[in-house]
């Protein structure tokens, strides 16, 4: 089985292509920048340079991969505004997280279509976040990081609709609050944890899971 991995020069994603590479699955990994992805470089995975929110740097990588079925396509690149909050919002910086975030994952997955059709597996998985929750935002705040993975969310569920007959699988992936840059020391799930839930999760997924938003740990699903 193949899995491609955007943003897995580091946390979440490259520790998915290592355990992905350790259960005997193969693996390609992505980072915007190769010469700060040598931990991804030795991790055994083919690595290809991907900077998701840009269309010419996803259509080269495309172009690399014609031909070849893809079995699994995890949308994991993502980035976080730094002014978010509401006194000091960054509006160009919102923007780019959108680009990166929402229309980043739905590039690549246009971009790789005639891959993941050639597959018999057949699934696509956009690693999102409880805060692109509507439902479960009890707190406010982080603008532009919540309606990027909602609009993330919202791409999964309209791609499972479209893609169903095809019986291509795509869902939303909540992977926890996570002990990474973004997540912070203080988070309570490591990189192994919610990595290791990520990918037992990708196993069980059946058509009819597809837009659905999916929990790490298979705790029922993540409300809209």
């Amino acid at each position: 089985m193949l899995y491609v991995v955007t943003g897995a020069n580091r946390g979440i994603g490259l520790e998915l292509v290592r355990q992905i590479i350790d259960r005997g699955d193969q693996a390609l990994g992505t980072a915007r920048d190769l010469a700060r992805a040598d931990e991804l470089k030795s991790s055994g995975a083919r690595v290809l340079e991907l900077d998701v929110g840009d269309a010419g740097s996803v259509a080269s990588f495309a172009e690399k991969l014609r031909g070849t079925p893809v079995d699994v396509l995890i949308n994991n690149s993502g980035i976080r505004n730094e002014r978010d909050e509401l006194d000091e919002l960054d509006f160009e910086g919102i923007i780019r997280t959108f680009n990166v975030n929402a229309l980043g994952a739905l590039r690549v997955t246009h971009a790789l279509l005639p891959e993941i059709r050639r597959s018999s597996v057949k699934k696509i998985v956009m690693i999102s976040s409880k805060m692109g929750s509507v439902a479960d935002n009890g707190s406010g705040g982080s603008y532009g990081y919540r309606m990027s993975k909602a609009a993330m969310n919202m791409a999964a569920r309209s791609l499972a609709r479209d893609l169903a007959g095809e019986g291509i699988i795509a869902v939303a992936m909540n992977p926890g609050w996570v002990r990474t840059d973004m997540g912070g020391g203080g988070a309570p799930a490591s990189v192994e944890d919610s990595a290791r839930g990520i990918l037992r999760q990708i196993d069980r997924l059946a058509l009819g899971d597809s837009g659905e938003f999916v929990d790490y740990l298979g705790r029922g699903r993540v409300p809209w």
